[in-house]
Parts: C-alpha cells; sequence; structure tokens
C-alpha cells in the first residue's frame, strides 16, 4: 500500500456537518452546457445558487475558493466496483474505505457497488452484510446494484424486497463463470421477465461460459499455464457471442439492458447494433478504464507478476486500435458510461494462481484514476470533448440508475458534490502516490493532462492540495427507484 496524506477519523460518524462554500470564476461544465464566469454557493450540502457575482456576493466568514482558469465539474459516478470482494479463497485488498479514499483523490464523488450473494445465499443477507460494510467505512456516497448467482422462488421474491424496500433498481447476471455464478439462457429469460416487471434494469457480465471452461481445460492440458492462458480461454469473440445473446434476450423479454465491462471492439459492435435496433433508452453499454488506457498485450510480458497484475475478465484486448476505438464509441454515443470494475489483489494474492492461470484472482485498480485517464485518452487526445467527458464519467451513469440530477448534475437543487478540474495540469500515476491498498497499479507511469485539485462531497472539501480530509463512515447510501422513466415510459 502506498503512503497518502490523510486526515481522517475512523470511527462512524452520524452527523457529518457540511461547509458553506462559495466558488467564484467557476467555468461550469454540464454535460449539455458550459457556463462561464459563474459563482456556485453551497450549504447544507446542496447547490442552493449558480449565478452571477453580481446577483450574489459571498456571505462574511465562507470558505471562497477560486477556480479561474480551470473546470469546476460533476463529481464523477464510478457504477462498477467491487470493493472487498471474495474471490476464491482471498478478499480484494481494497476495501470500502481505501476503495472510497482513492475515488475520492481522482475526483470520483459517488460509486455503484454490486452485492454479490454466494449461490444459495439470500439475497436480503448478503444485501445487509454489504450495506453494514459500506456504511461504516465509505467516505463518499454510494449506491448498490445486486447480483443474482443463482435462481429460484425465493430470489425471485427477494428480488421484488430490494426494489420496494432497500433501494436497488438494477440486477446484474453472469454469463461466465460456470459452476459458480453463470445462469443459463432460459435462467436469463426468467430473471429479465421479472426485472422488466419490477421496473429494475438487467445488467450482464457477457461472455460465454461454457466455451470458456472447456478452453480453460485444453490450454491447461497443453501446458499453457501463465497469465496469457486467460485472454487465450476467452478471446474477443467469446464476449462478442454472449453480448449480442443478451441483448437477444433483452429485446424477447421486453427488459432494459446494461452491458457492463464491454472490453472488445466485436463486443462494443454488438452494443451499438442492438441500440439501433431496439432502441437507445433499451441498449446500454459500459467500459472500463483499463479497457481505454491499456491493452492485453500486458498477458505476454515475461515478468508473471506483471501479466498476472492485469488478469480480469473480460480480459484486456491485444488488439492496439481497441483503447481509442472504444472512446471514439463513447464519443458517438455507441456506448454510454466509463466504470472502473476495481477490484485489487496484492501480489502475493496473484501468485494463488502462479501454476495455474484459471486460479488468477481477477481484477484490478481504477476508480482513483478512471477520470484521468478517460481526460488523458479521451479529451486531451481530440476524441472528446469537455461535455461528453462529464456525460460518460457521471451524468449518464445518474441517468441510467435513476439517481439524476441529485447526481451527475451542476444545477440548483443538487447534491454539492463537484471537482475543481485543472486542465492544465498534469500528473504521472503511479503505485507510490495513489491511495488504493494494492502493491501494483496497471497504469503505472502513465502522464495523465487533466488534474482534479479540489474535490468536494456533499458540500465538504474532501481532497484539496493533494490531501485527503475524509471521515469513515460519512458516505450516505442512495436509494435507486425502480421505475425509472427514461428508461420505462409511462
Amino acid at each position: 500500500m502506498s503512503q497518502f496524506s490523510l486526515s481522517c477519523r475512523i470511527e462512524k460518524s452520524e452527523d457529518i456537518m457540511s461547509e458553506s462554500l462559495y466558488i467564484k470564476n467557476a467555468c461550469i461544465v454540464n454535460f449539455d452546457s458550459i457556463q462561464e464566469n459563474s459563482v456556485i454557493f453551497i450549504e447544507n450540502g446542496i447547490i442552493s445558487f449558480i449565478g452571477s457575482e453580481a446577483d450574489f456576493k459571498a456571505p462574511e466568514n465562507v470558505k471562497i475558493i477560486d477556480a479561474e482558469g480551470k473546470y469546476v465539474l460533476p463529481g464523477g459516478i464510478d457504477p462498477h466496483t467491487h470493493f472487498e470482494l471474495e474471490f476464491g479463497n482471498t478478499v480484494a485488498v481494497d476495501d470500502f474505505f481505501h476503495g472510497t479514499c482513492a475515488a475520492v483523490a481522482g475526483g470520483t464523488t459517488s460509486i455503484i457497488d454490486f452485492v454479490i450473494p454466494k449461490k444459495g445465499e439470500s439475497l436480503l443477507n448478503a444485501y445487509d452484510s454489504w450495506r453494514t460494510r459500506a456504511d461504516s467505512k465509505a467516505v463518499c456516497d454510494y449506491a448498490l446494484h445486486c447480483a443474482i448467482t443463482w435462481w429460484s422462488p425465493q430470489v425471485r421474491d427477494e428480488m421484488a424486497i430490494l426494489c420496494k424496500e432497500k433501494g436497488i433498481n438494477s440486477f446484474k447476471m453472469f454469463m461466465a463463470y460456470k459452476g459458480l455464478f453463470m445462469l443459463d439462457d432460459s435462467e436469463l429469460y426468467e430473471t429479465f421477465e421479472h426485472c422488466r416487471d419490477l421496473g429494475a434494469i438487467a445488467q450482464v457480465h457477457a461472455e460465454n461460459g461454457d466455451i470458456i471452461a472447456k478452453n480453460t481445460e485444453k490450454l491447461l492440458q497443453s501446458g499453457v499455464r501463465g497469465p496469457e492462458g486467460h485472454q487465450l480461454s476467452r478471446t474477443e469473440d467469446v464476449e462478442a457471442e454472449a453480448t449480442n445473446r443478451a441483448c437477444v434476450i433483452a429485446h424477447q423479454t421486453n427488459c432494459p439492458l446494461y452491458v457492463v465491462h464491454v472490453m472488445s471492439i466485436s463486443a462494443a459492435e454488438e452494443v451499438a447494433r442492438a441500440r439501433q435496433r431496439w432502441g437507445k433508452n433499451f441498449i446500454f453499454g459500459e467500459t472500463l478504464a483499463a479497457a481505454l488506457g491499456t491493452t492485453g498485450n500486458e498477458y505476454y510480458d515475461k515478468c508473471w507478476h506483471h501479466a498476472a497484475a492485469h488478469v480480469m475478465s473480460p480480459p484486456l484486448r491485444p488488439n492496439k486500435e481497441t483503447p481509442a476505438v472504444l472512446m471514439k464509441m463513447l464519443g458517438d454515443d455507441d456506448l454510454q458510461a466509463t466504470g472502473s470494475d476495481n477490484c485489487t489483489f496484492n501480489k502475493n494474492q496473484k501468485e494463488l494462481g502462479k501454476d495455474d492461470f484459471s486460479k488468477i484472482p481477477n481484477g484490478v485498480n481504477g476508480v482513483e484514476d478512471r477520470m484521468s485517464v478517460i481526460w488523458e485518452k479521451g479529451v486531451h487526445a481530440g476524441i472528446i470533448d469537455a461535455k461528453k467527458f462529464v456525460a460518460v464519467t457521471s451524468t449518464n451513469a445518474a441517468k441510467i440508475f435513476n439517481i439524476y440530477p441529485q447526481k451527475g448534475s451542476i444545477t440548483v437543487g443538487a447534491d454539492a458534490d463537484l471537482v475543481i478540474w485543472n486542465h492544465k495540469a498534469t500528473r504521472t500515476i503511479s503505485v507510490k502516490t495513489h491511495h488504493h491498498a494494492c502493491d501494483f497499479n496497471i497504469f503505472e507511469g502513465m502522464v495523465c493532462h487533466g488534474v482534479p485539485e479540489i474535490v468536494i462531497v456533499n458540500g465538504n472539501v474532501a481532497f484539496e492540495d493533494g490531501k485527503l480530509n475524509v471521515t469513515a463512515g460519512s458516505g450516505r447510501f442512495v436509494p435507486s427507484n425502480v421505475f425509472n422513466p427514461m428508461i420505462f415510459p409511462k
């Protein structure tokens, strides 16, 4: 774990008092507009005024932030994290404290994690476990998805309770991890139908689990045991086929679908085609910072630990054109959102698969660097503009999961989750300076234009001058309501 500057009280704080803030000379960037020479006044954790300085002078004894020459952006929303997730016989090292600290330091002010019950476990018990851990540790607001890892009348009933009473509006199904989490097509059909009836959005991990199982068996028998076997066992067409199949099942059941972690050009093209055929508010695609910032050639590095550190599912793709193509597809609205799939394991944990690539814990970092990587590879590279950056790092996720405009928007009445973004500054990503608990960073050495200088969470300055000032447990659970009117029009 890196050493970082942190002012933090570990005890749970029931009432975190928000400070009043006055931001002047603000160039406000929303997904659909840029508003220059503005002031923003924040009180009680809410944006209470946006306008000209002539119309609203700073009250006495209020903290003033001068944003001249910088952008003021909605705080990032990472819709895909896995903090302290159990994987086999080990647990991801970024827990809800370290994970949300890393998020805030990178400009992300809300995350959406996944409740993943064990096969046969009550969804409600798993939900309570996730809430207990997150409520005591998170330093920024969070919402939850829930995975459906088995199918039964009990699961059906508990899905309804999660939607009606627990603030859940999305369920993730696995088409991979055969024998562990994978559902067959019939079960997918039934879960999609139930999601539709509940007003929830279905999500899929889209890979053909049967093919992966066969490929893994053949590769191990042939003597391929290193990290490269992970990529070889689950090639691009294996992801694309499952993506198409999931979209077809969504269409057949009339259930809105969000395809998580689209890692390949082929899978992204399937999402784009489905959106053209069946509607842009019906099929959605998410890609990852990892897919936009690096490639699958890392699996062939001569250093086993370097290669294993990049193992994730679906895997990074060796095609060097993939990052730029996926970024362009974000710009063209073929894909809508960006997550991190942050699920970190240290060197000794990755070594559980030293002699068998199928046992390497899957997961990489990304929650801290997502914003800077996307600015560097997207905005600085000239592929997307600042408004599209806001859309794909914040607003679109808020809209899809029905927490907009409370989140993902700089508007009066919205939560005061803001980033003062210095687009002229640079930073070099390094394990030595990141805020994760892990001992590797897949973006090591990348120079990024675009730096979060000040991060405001619920009206409090949580990150400034390279230092975190946060309280464990200050993050709030954000309920996500079903029947999102954008997706389920009346």
